[in-house]
C-alpha cells in the first residue's frame, strides 16, 4: 500500500479524534448524553452499514445483469426502456421515494432499502453497459475465433475488462447510499440520521454534528476502499 492510500484512513482517524475530544469539552445536558454515547453511535453506526451493504448488495444483483442485457445490441428495443427504469430513481426525489415506499410497505428496514436500492442502482448499471460496449470488436472476434461461446467470451473478456468501469460505478453507488440512508430515520430504519434529525428537532446542534460528521467519514472510508478495489481488481496492464 502507497503513501497516497494512507492519506485517506489517516484523515479520517484525525478527525475522529478531533470530534471525540470536541464532544469532551462540552457540558452536554440529560438529552444529549442519552445520543452521545458509546452504545448508541455503536448501534447508529451498525445500522448505517447494514443498510448500505444490503442496499449495495442488491443494486450488484440487479444492475450488473441489467447492464449486461442493455449493452447487448440484439436487445436494442428493451435497451431504453432498461435505461429510463434505472434513471427513475434519481429523477424522483429520495425523500419521495421513501414516502411511496412507506405508503406501501410501511415503515422500516426494507422501505428504506427501497428507496437506497433505488436510487443507486443507475451509477452501476450505466457503467456495466458502458464498460461491457467498450471493449475492443477485434478482441471479441479473436475470441470467437479461438472457439468461445457467447457465454465464455461474457465472462472471460467483456466483463473482465469492464471491471474497472463497474467498479467505478459500484464506489459511485457506495457513496450515495451512505449519504442517502440518513433518510433512512425518516421510516425508522435507524442508522445516524436519527441523531442528525433528532438533533435538529430538539436543537441539540452536538448530536447533529456528531451525526453528519459520522456519516461524512463513513462515506470517505468506503469510497476509500473502492478506490484500493479498483487498484487490486482491475486487469493486469490496465
Amino acid at each position: 500500500m502507497g503513501a497516497r492510500h494512507l492519506i485517506t484512513p489517516v484523515t479520517i482517524c484525525a478527525v475522529l479524534v478531533a470530534l471525540y475530544a470536541w464532544v469532551g469539552t462540552l457540558e452536554l445536558d440529560s438529552i444529549e448524553q442519552r445520543s452521545l454515547n458509546q452504545a448508541v453511535i455503536l448501534t447508529k453506526a451498525v445500522e448505517h452499514i447494514q443498510m448500505t451493504v444490503a442496499a449495495t448488495t442488491l443494486v450488484v444483483i440487479i444492475a450488473i445483469p441489467l447492464g449486461i442485457a442493455a449493452s447487448r445490441s440484439r436487445n436494442r428495443l428493451i435497451t431504453p426502456v432498461i435505461l429510463t427504469v434505472g434513471n427513475l430513481g434519481q429523477a424522483v426525489p429520495s425523500i419521495g421515494l421513501l414516502v411511496l415506499a412507506t405508503f406501501l410497505m410501511g415503515v422500516g428496514f426494507q422501505t428504506a432499502l427501497v428507496g437506497l436500492v433505488a436510487y443507486a442502482v443507475l451509477p452501476v448499471l450505466r457503467n456495466t453497459m458502458v464498460g461491457v460496449q467498450q471493449v475492443d470488436p477485434a478482441l471479441i472476434e479473436a475470441a470467437r475465433g479461438m472457439g468461445m461461446t457467447r457465454g465464455q467470451i461474457l465472462r472471460r473478456v467483456e466483463l473482465k475488462l469492464a471491471v474497472p468501469a463497474i467498479l467505478a460505478g459500484l464506489r459511485t453507488a457506495l457513496v450515495l447510499t451512505v449519504g442517502v440512508a440518513t433518510l433512512g430515520a425518516f421510516v425508522a430504519a435507524g442508522g445516524f440520521g436519527e441523531l442528525i434529525v433528532n438533533g435538529l428537532k430538539l436543537n441539540r446542534m452536538p448530536v447533529t454534528i456528531v451525526g453528519g460528521v459520522l456519516t461524512a467519514c463513513i462515506a470517505f472510508f468506503i469510497d476509500w476502499l473502492g478506490g484500493l478495489a479498483e487498484d487490486l481488481l482491475k486487469p493486469r496492464g490496465m
